[in-house]
């Protein structure tokens, strides 16, 4: 398993977590199963597919009513989708 693949599995187990949250405003959670099964699609490359998860995830963060909790954890996953490089 590559080190991408590594992230990108590391970022669904937390998107999962904020699905699940019952604290989670429905809003906050469709879009974190967007950008899950944006992460999980083939159809582009890697890079172009976190570009998208990021911006996504950009948009929700500063929803006022997100939970702290789950800001950090969309921070987390933001911070992680950064580090995918351009070339894979």
């Amino acid at each position: 398993m590559s080190e991408a693949d590594k992230i990108v599995r590391s970022c669904i187990d937390i998107l999962d977590r904020i699905i699940q949250d019952d604290m989670t405003p429905k809003n906050i959670k469709r879009a974190a199963d967007e950008v899950k099964q944006n992460l999980l699609s083939g159809d582009e490359s890697l890079a172009v597919r976190a570009a998208s998860s990021i911006s996504i995830l950009e948009e929700i963060v500063n929803d006022p009513n997100i939970p702290m909790h789950a800001r950090t954890l969309i921070w987390s996953v933001t911070s992680q989708l950064e580090q995918i490089s351009v070339d894979q």
